[in-house]
């Protein structure tokens, strides 16, 4: 049962925070519905990106063939070339990325491929960390299933100037 401690705050109990990835420091936006429900919602400030990010995935798609995805530290935000991943939950190898500030970009059979998104498809990625206010709030990730694809500077330029960007944006 959720309830209140004594300076007001409430509390959200253990388990509800570990379903729903809610961790010490993070927003929550609190709504109330016309029934007098308290309604919380973990805030996510990619929401008025969203359609922006979309139109970034959508032409990494039309102009190199590539996957494009962009998350905020949570789910899949937007993507194209792999439309059943949105809005779902991010891998915890991605989660643990974007914690770290880490860039990557690799090809599978490569030490340094890890399977972002968990698909046996994948044959290369790029990663880069979306940095806004000093804060890692997501990342940017490109992927190709071309298994004679190579990815390497070019790639990874691509995802940093992108995260760089809607980093900037969200500032």
């Amino acid at each position: 049962m959720t309830g209140w401690d004594e300076l007001g705050r409430i509390v959200i109990p253990k388990e509800i925070r570990r379903i729903f990835r809610i961790k010490e420091g993070d927003s929550l936006e609190i709504f109330t519905s016309h029934n007098g429900e308290i309604i919380l919602k973990k805030y996510s400030p990619f929401e008025e990106l969203e359609d922006f990010a979309q139109a970034y995935c959508d032409a990494i798609w039309q102009n190199t063939g590539n996957i494009a995805i962009v998350t905020d530290k949570e789910r899949y935000i937007a993507c194209s070339g792999k439309k059943d991943i949105k809005d779902k939950s991010i891998s915890t190898t991605l989660e643990k990325i974007i914690d770290e500030r880490g860039r990557m970009a690799g090809c599978r059979g490569d030490s340094s491929f890890l399977n972002l998104i968990e698909d046996d498809d994948i044959t290369a990625e790029a990663v880069a960390p979306i940095i806004s206010a000093g804060d890692a709030v997501g990342a940017v990730v490109v992927l190709n299933k071309d298994n004679g694809k190579k990815f390497g500077d070019v790639e990874n330029k691509m995802v940093q100037i992108a995260a760089s960007f809607l980093g900037k944006h969200l500032e």
